[in-house]
């Protein structure tokens, strides 16, 4: 398999594992279960593999597809752990968006640790679910519970059902 072939997979294998995403209410986000063996889409503009460094970068115009779920950011970094030869660190920079079904999550950035099942978005964070929306100044979510921490200046609006 190709390093580029390696990266994709690898990459779209550790993102679709984020699509559990709640607060410490366990709101769900989106499609909670999401079938990893749908095919799955990466388009960029352009692609840097730096074998040495152990990391590659997938820029401008970034969108992942797979399934329901959709990832956009203007630059994507994959960072290999050379021991274990998976993937350590996934960074989405600039514009960052993440779609499942109706509900969606944006911010400046999102780091994903796979190591330990964590994603941290930062920089004016955004949940939208249906008419409800919860914003942050940052935002920590942990995979292991499906449980999300905001922190920094959070605020929600919280929509009434319509009988």
């Amino acid at each position: 398999m190709t390093i580029a072939k390696l990266i994709t997979v690898s990459l779209i294998v550790a993102m679709w594992a984020t699509a559990g995403l709640a607060q410490s209410a366990q709101v769900a986000f989106g499609t909670i279960q999401q079938n990893s063996g749908l095919p799955v889409e990466v388009t960029a503009e352009n692609l840097s593999v730096d074998q040495t460094a152990g990391k590659a970068v997938f820029s401008e115009n970034v969108l992942i597809i797979q399934g329901e779920m959709r990832l956009s950011a203007d630059q994507v970094t994959v960072i290999y752990d050379s021991v274990a030869q998976g993937i350590a660190q996934i960074e989405a920079v600039g514009n960052v968006i993440l779609i499942s079904g109706e509900d969606a999550a944006e911010s400046d950035r999102a780091d994903y640790n796979v190591d330990d099942g964590t994603i941290v978005m930062t920089g004016s964070v955004l949940v939208a679910q249906g008419p409800s929306a919860l914003t942050a100044d940052s935002m920590t979510v942990r995979l292991q519970d499906g449980t999300a921490q905001m922190s920094g200046r959070v605020r929600t609006v919280l929509q009434p059902e319509q009988n």
